[in-house]
């Protein structure tokens, strides 16, 4: 039993589960969740990877759940009460992080690279009163300090 007590706290402390957001079953995935790592050395352990970001070929991956995580923290610090979630359609449409905070939505779509993306018509659509932010290297401290 003290085994299990250990191995709940050790993953619990590891990990942050996002769920799926969702209004609109019919066309929204919500019964997947993201896994981010709070420590993104256990991530590069476990995949034995400590390879230069220059060199990886999961930099985006690791941007992500940095900016997810620092994310998270700053909400914390602020004491900013927030509903943090995914979006993902059937179709394949996302956005990396949903903040549902004082009755508004704010998505966000994090890159590392370079690309210009836009909304998600589909977002627009079923949330047109919601925002929607691209995070890069550009203007990510603004969003995470």
């Amino acid at each position: 039993m003290q085994f299990m007590s250990l191995q709940y706290y050790a993953v619990r402390n590891t990990l942050k589960k996002l769920g799926g957001f969702s209004r609109n079953l019919r066309n929204e995935v919500t019964k997947n969740s993201r896994y981010y790592f709070i420590d993104t050395g256990v991530r590069n352990a476990l995949i034995n990877n400590f390879n230069p970001l220059e060199l990886r070929n999961d930099a985006g991956e690791l941007w992500e759940n940095y900016i997810v995580m620092e994310r998270l923290k700053y909400q914390e610090y602020l004491r900013e009460s927030a509903n943090n979630y995914f979006w993902r359609t059937y179709t394949k449409k996302e956005l990396d992080l949903v903040e549902e905070r004082s009755g508004q939505l704010h998505g966000y779509e994090i890159k590392w690279g370079k690309t210009k993306p836009r909304p998600p018509k589909e977002w627009n659509f079923a949330y047109p009163d919601a925002t929607w932010n691209l995070i890069n290297r550009d203007n990510y401290l603004g969003f995470i300090v």
